[in-house]
């Protein structure tokens, strides 16, 4: 992805609460950006049964379909599967509010 030319500011993640099925690194080369997300875990050999999908690992809402993994009300917190993938790619969103350690900015040009 190429964000020199942004004018405003670009907010970029990586996240893990869709599943996982690659690896994957964003290393920022412009200026006003020193780190980005990373998530190079081989966690599909990692999976817990559970999660376990054809080429990749589910998220928790996928299989249970509960509030606890969906998080449809709003008010959620990690949960041990959460967990699981955020021990794995420390910079990678886990579970909805999983802001402040996931979400990696590229101040816009002026």
């Amino acid at each position: 992805m190429d964000f020199s030319n942004a004018k405003t500011t670009t907010f970029f993640d990586i996240s893990l609460m869709d599943g996982f099925n690659v690896a994957m690194e964003f290393i920022p080369t412009s200026n006003g950006c020193t780190s980005g997300p990373t998530c190079t875990a081989d966690i599909n050999d990692q999976c817990p049964n559970e999660l376990k999908a054809l080429g990749g690992c589910n998220n928790p809402c996928t299989v249970f379909k509960t509030d606890e993994y969906c998080c449809n009300s709003g008010n959620c917190g990690p949960t041990d599967f959460s967990r699981f993938f955020k021990d794995r790619c420390l910079t990678a969103y886990s579970y909805p509010k999983d802001d402040q350690t996931s979400t990696f900015i590229r101040p816009g040009r002026d």
